[in-house]
């Protein structure tokens, strides 16, 4: 089927919808489907296992991250508050 060039996987949507949503979903999940760095060991190899579930192939450690990327946004900002928090009980 090469009707799907231009709009990559949400060619199976067909002319419904309206273009800006479908190349809105076809962006999605682009990068959902993208190997993702591991936090533990740095290898490209993280997947997604269901929603919000992401697991590395490579050494197999599985954790909670956003619904279609394995890192958020706010993980940054998380990250920090803790170290800051960490920082003080020291």
């Amino acid at each position: 089927m090469g009707r799907t060039k231009k709009v990559k996987s949400a060619g199976r949507f067909g002319p419904r919808y309206g273009v800006k949503i479908r190349k809105l979903v076809a962006s999605i999940e682009e990068r959902m489907k993208q190997s993702h760095p591991c936090r533990k060991c740095g290898h490209n190899a993280v997947k997604r296992v269901s929603t919000g579930i992401w697991e590395c192939q490579k050494c197999g450690y599985k954790f909670a991250g956003g619904c279609y990327t394995p890192y958020t946004p706010m993980r940054k900002t998380v990250e920090q508050a803790v170290q800051r928090a960490q920082g003080r009980e020291r």
